[in-house]
């Protein structure tokens, strides 16, 4: 009876000192930022051993391990483009403010490196459906064609969604949705190849002799461009109602099939009555870093701001409210920032 007694009590013992290993091993929800990635997933085996009178009991658990790889360096950063000091202390390696209306330069910092733009990518791929004058009413199915292979990013739209033309350069533009720019660029005349090539020449037309383009999403690093080319771009687009429109809704909408789907923007200034913005669009794949380009009302002044390479997530937001307070401190005339990589000039085209 005294052995069976104590048995049971080492058996209590035992599974009071393995609950707290329990509740780790058990599948929790995660949020994990995603400048880091998940590396290495192992399993570690944990051994207790108890002695009970003359008995000694071995009880044995394995244990999941999971480790998190350091987040993937940007191409800026190994260019060693985050070391160049401005007055304004931005996060972003890569920056370039203009007064569209004057042509002048307030703010030059590596503006003509060339990197990766992520999404900013969506920009020229609106461009392009909207020039080329489309039907916008015209349903497009997503399908799995448009399902992300490059870096394996989720959507919300499903394979087998069916959209307009213009529901989906909505979202393309104002919630980066990347099923939805591919399809744009797929069903374009001709194919993706045709599109992609239409997206080349555009840009070639318009100047930019830094900027590529391999496809319509900007998931592929191989996306690149300057900040001087996509000032370009968005003093271009900005004449366009559509592109406009869509960049800077806050909020949109869809139905797709028996669902009412709510989109929303990826850029939080939009929401700000602080700002006022005619043309936006966020960009961020960990080769570029986090991107902005806009074109907004500070001060009375139409002014053109592109920020590449930001490092975290937030940054790029705040650089452009440090370039806003700035311009606002200060002579509508353009008084030049002090000193570093920045100056003001003229210019062309």
């Amino acid at each position: 009876m005294l052995k069976r007694f104590l048995h049971a009590i080492a058996l209590s013992v035992l599974a009071l000192s393995l609950a707290p290993a329990a509740v780790q091993a058990t599948p929790q929800k995660r949020v994990v930022k995603k400048e880091a990635s998940v590396s290495v997933v192992k399993r570690a085996r944990v051994t207790k051993t108890y002695a009970v009178g003359r008995q000694t009991l071995v009880a044995r658990q394995s244990r999941s391990i999971v480790r998190l790889a350091p987040s993937k360096p940007s191409f800026g950063q190994m260019a060693g483009l985050h070391s160049t000091q401005d007055e304004l202390d931005l996060r972003s390696s890569v920056a370039l403010v203009i007064d569209q209306d004057t042509r002048e330069v307030l703010l030059s910092k590596n503006d003509s490196a060339v990197l990766p733009i992520a999404s900013i990518t969506k920009l020229m791929t609106g461009l392009v459906v909207s020039e080329a004058k489309l039907p916008m009413d015209e349903a497009i199915t997503i399908s799995q064609e448009d399902v992300d292979t490059e870096k394996f990013t989720g959507s919300r739209l499903r394979v087998g969604a069916t959209l307009s033309r213009s529901e989906l350069m909505h979202l393309a533009l104002m919630s980066s949705e990347n099923r939805a720019a591919h399809a744009l660029g797929r069903t374009y005349p001709g194919g993706l190849n045709a599109f992609v090539e239409a997206m080349n020449q555009r840009a070639k037309l318009l100047g930019m002799n830094d900027t590529r383009y391999v496809e319509p999403t900007g998931l592929s690093s191989r996306n690149q461009s300057s900040a001087q080319d996509l000032a370009r771009l968005v003093a271009f687009a900005s004449n366009d109602p559509i592109l406009r429109e869509f960049s800077t809704s806050a909020e949109r909408q869809v139905e797709v099939g028996n669902r009412t789907m709510q989109f929303h923007t990826t850029n939080r200034l939009v929401k700000n009555p602080a700002w006022e913005i005619d043309l936006q669009k966020t960009g961020y794949i960990s080769e570029a870093g986090q991107c902005l380009v806009m074109q907004a009302k500070v001060a009375g002044r139409k002014l053109i701001m592109v920020f590449l390479d930001s490092a975290g997530k937030l940054s790029r937001i705040a650089d452009a409210e440090r370039v806003r307070k700035w311009v606002e401190t200060h002579s509508p005339s353009g008084v030049p920032l002090p000193t570093g990589n920045t100056l003001i000039r003229q210019v062309n085209g």
